[in-house]
């Protein structure tokens, strides 16, 4: 059997019951479109997370626009981010005509590295947006002081932390707007596309509700901010308020799978995933580093295991980038990981049995190499 980095099977087969059910109530309750799914899914989002604004929309690329857009942040702007990401994060920042600005990250643990931020910042910069990587947070409290003491907007990606926390509060509670994805493969994950950002404050919700509706508000076919259509959808609004409530059961599952690797793993050269002081790691993804990335990689294929790399080519060094004027080796941690990093099978409804065969297979190519 083939076996992938992510696999939604096993889950559905435990919940498909409640999955039809969900997709069975939308369509028999004769509103299709913004109705009491997506209503009930905000309101119970943001009640998770201790706030009082949620908005769902279509895709977490578009949490992070709209989420610029809805602080302010266009054309002329600066956002501080980093390459060590998914495309993505600096998509959406160039979609709104800001322009990317990047620090580089951590060596032990991949996440931004925030002594770097100030020394970026411009007359034109307005926001920071760090991105909680592979489920664990960013040193959130000095970007916070930082943000306050020099004006700027924080904007959380936390794509692939949900229910990730930092000093015990949750990622997302802490800037003027966090944005979430719920791509299949995340801690929480759709059955398609669908996003979310949660917000400080009223103005901001109210602009994100605009933004996702073609700028519309209250009174339909009139816009007063024009934008697109960004709404979440309906049926994965249900699908996701049905495993919201089982978010923390999903991340003890990934814990788990992730303390089967570090135990079985440990005496081996893989440098496996380090936690960061005051984290409590969710596991989107179980990265490993070895200077023999790619040769690991395609012997593991021979056992017929296919792992992922993220990321592989950083946002800086990518061709469709190339006019914001990054050298090679302007971000020197970020591209030795590019060259390193994989990440090995993780899912919460991982079989024992084939974690164990993912982890003879990695032995016995490490012992061979």
């Amino acid at each position: 059997m083939t076996t992938y980095v992510w696999d939604y099977l096993p889950e559905y087969e435990a919940e498909r019951s409640d999955i039809l059910d969900a997709v069975d109530q939308v369509f028999s309750s004769g509103r299709l479109v913004l109705a009491e799914s997506v209503r009930s899914f905000e309101n119970e989002f943001a009640t998770y997370h201790g706030v009082e604004h949620c908005v769902g929309v279509d895709n977490g690329t578009n949490a992070i626009k709209l989420a610029l857009q809805a602080l302010g942040i266009g054309p002329g702007d600066e956002v501080i981010t980093v390459s060590n990401t998914a495309a993505p994060t600096v998509v959406a920042i160039d979609a709104t005509g800001a322009t990317p600005v990047f620090v580089d990250v951590r060596d032990e643990d991949f996440l931004m590295d925030v002594t770097q931020i100030e020394s970026v910042i411009t007359s034109r910069t307005r926001c920071v947006l760090p991105v909680h990587l592979y489920g664990q947070c960013v040193d959130l409290e000095p970007i916070r002081e930082l943000c306050d003491r020099r004006g700027l907007v924080l904007l959380e990606d936390c794509a692939q932390a949900h229910g990730a926390r930092r000093n015990g509060r949750l990622a997302g509670t802490l800037g003027e707007a966090a944005a979430f994805s719920f791509y299949p493969t995340k801690v929480l994950g759709a059955y398609g596309d669908g996003g979310a950002v949660l917000a400080s404050s009223e103005e901001a919700d109210a602009a994100l509700r605009r933004l996702r509706f073609y700028g519309m508000e209250k009174v339909y076919y009139t816009v007063q901010t024009p934008a697109h259509n960004s709404r979440l959808d309906e049926v994965q609004a249900e699908i996701l308020r049905r495993k919201l409530t089982r978010l923390d059961s999903y991340i003890a599952g990934r814990r788990q799978v992730a303390r089967a690797y570090a135990e079985a793993l440990a005496d081996t050269e893989l440098v496996l995933p380090r936690t960061a002081p005051g984290n409590d790691h969710v596991y989107y993804v179980y990265v490993v580093r070895h200077p023999r990335r790619d040769e690991i990689v395609e012997r593991l294929k021979d056992y017929d295991i296919h792992v992922n790399i993220s990321y592989p080519w950083p946002i800086h060094t990518m061709t469709g980038f190339a006019r914001l004027g990054y050298e090679k080796g302007s971000l020197p941690v970020t591209e030795r990981l590019a060259e390193e990093i994989f990440s090995l099978p993780m899912y919460p409804s991982l079989p024992a049995g084939l974690q164990d065969k993912i982890i003879t297979a990695v032995r016995e190519v490490l012992a061979t190499l």
